[in-house]
């Protein structure tokens, strides 16, 4: 056994965990291991120990791993999702190398994703980004303007609109953690009201994982508790 799938296991039986702890289903929850900074080799480990999905914020970083991991492994199946920001500039090279796509919080970003997206593959998953907080530094539509975004993307061709993504104002207080959350999925709820199939909440990281699960995440966005504390500097 490494320390990754040591971590792996760890991470794993505590989601788990928390979803008996909150009645959820098992297995409801999915695990997005987010590999932004570190090297490929770890994300190699963590794939041959099971891990599929994997989550990056810097554009060429990512581009570097994914043909690393084509030409060296591919035999490795890997889900690739950013997460990060997305500049105008870079939609083409998101549009035709990542599975899912977190972070969208503007339609012109969402209509490039989509006029970009090659017909031969299939239709782009998307999390509309909500800044749930209201937070001046932080990326996503207010949620007043969530619903009427997520009604126009969602008829665009070649992308599939799953759900919605937030990174709460950091708390250490569970409920204040757990309000946020809620937010998020009553605006999914609103959604679903209208018409939209929409099955994803990509919230959740390891600082307050169990309130995302207790409100109704689905997708768990985890890095430095699989592989390790970052180093920025390099």
């Amino acid at each position: 056994m490494s320390l990754i799938s040591d971590n792996l296991q760890a991470v794993s039986q505590h989601i788990r965990a928390t979803e008996k702890q909150y009645n959820r289903q098992p297995r409801e929850v999915s695990l997005l291991a987010v590999s932004k900074t570190f090297p490929v080799q770890a994300i190699i480990e963590a794939a041959q120990w099971g891990q599929v999905a994997f989550g990056e914020n810097y554009l060429q970083e990512a581009l570097d791993k994914i043909q690393f991991v084509r030409e060296n492994q591919p035999e490795l199946a890997l889900e690739w999702h950013f997460i990060g920001p997305i500049q105008s500039n870079k939609t083409r090279a998101i549009a035709e190398h990542f599975q899912w796509v977190h972070s969208v919080d503007r339609e012109k970003i969402a209509q490039r994703l989509s006029e970009q997206r090659p017909a031969t593959l299939p239709p782009l998953n998307i999390c509309l980004q909500i800044n749930i907080s209201g937070e001046v530094s932080k990326s996503g539509v207010p949620p007043a303007e969530a619903v009427d975004l997520a009604l126009r993307i969602a008829g665009l061709p070649q992308l599939r609109l799953r759900g919605l993504m937030a990174v709460p104002e950091p708390s250490e207080n569970l409920a204040e953690q757990r309000a946020a959350f809620a937010a998020l999925r009553k605006i999914q709820e609103t959604l679903q009201q209208r018409g939209l199939a929409l099955d994803t909440l990509s919230m959740g990281m390891s600082s307050d994982l169990d309130a995302a699960i207790a409100e109704g995440s689905t997708m768990v966005r985890i890095g430095t508790a699989i592989f390790g504390k970052r180093d920025y500097a390099k």
